[in-house]
């Protein structure tokens, strides 16, 4: 493994643990439990900035642009699947934000959206997950030089910097913290997730 590869999939476990949580939260709605919006906000905040913003963001501006010039297309093949579902995440994510972020009492139709929407995404992004950690990453570092990765380190680095206040990983990861206090991941749920193979090849 490389460093820069390794900084992604570290990130992927972090980003596992709150979809733990998150799950654990939709199942305590479920059995009755009612929605608070700040609590909907802060899952929205987590998965837009971390998983998105800072993680995708990596991946996309930095990790994805080293494999197009190493001849990957983002029309087909994997860098478009992987494209389209992180597309798909951040509309299911816009919902839990959009939840989130609205005034008074929550809806019966908004409860639902929220279920809906959680329900789409976490096996969403934990598919998401194992094809990149399989399938593309090894792609990735079969295509890429020691040369490149060592720069992508260095962009990694960069990129990182940039990011501050409510966008800043020391912030995210103790968001993270937060809501995995107090909706904990359950082992069993987490293992299985781990354990599933992923849904078929990256694109043609």
């Amino acid at each position: 493994m490389s460093k820069p590869i390794d900084v992604l999939m570290e990130e992927h476990r972090l980003i596992e643990q709150v979809l733990g949580s998150l799950e654990s939260c939709a199942i305590a709605i479920e059995g009755g439990l009612a929605v608070e919006r700040p609590l909907v906000k802060e899952y929205g905040e987590f998965f837009r900035g971390f998983a998105d913003a800072f993680h995708h963001g990596k991946e996309e501006d930095i990790l994805f642009q080293r494999m197009i010039e190493r001849g990957f297309s983002t029309d087909s093949g994997p860098l478009a699947v992987m494209l389209h579902e992180h597309t798909e995440g951040r509309a299911r994510v816009a919902v839990l934000r959009g939840v989130g972020q609205a005034e008074g009492a929550v809806e019966a139709a908004e409860r639902e959206a929220m279920l809906t929407a959680t329900r789409e995404f976490i096996p969403l992004l934990r598919q998401h997950i194992l094809k990149e950690d399989r399938i593309l990453y090894p792609m990735a570092l079969r295509a890429l030089t020691g040369s490149e990765l060592d720069q992508m380190e260095t962009a990694f680095e960069a990129f990182e910097k940039r990011m501050s206040g409510e966008a800043s990983g020391n912030h995210l990861r103790a968001l993270a913290e937060r809501l995995t206090s107090a909706f904990a991941p359950d082992p069993e749920r987490m293992a299985a997730a781990a354990a599933m193979p992923h849904c078929g090849p990256l694109g043609g």
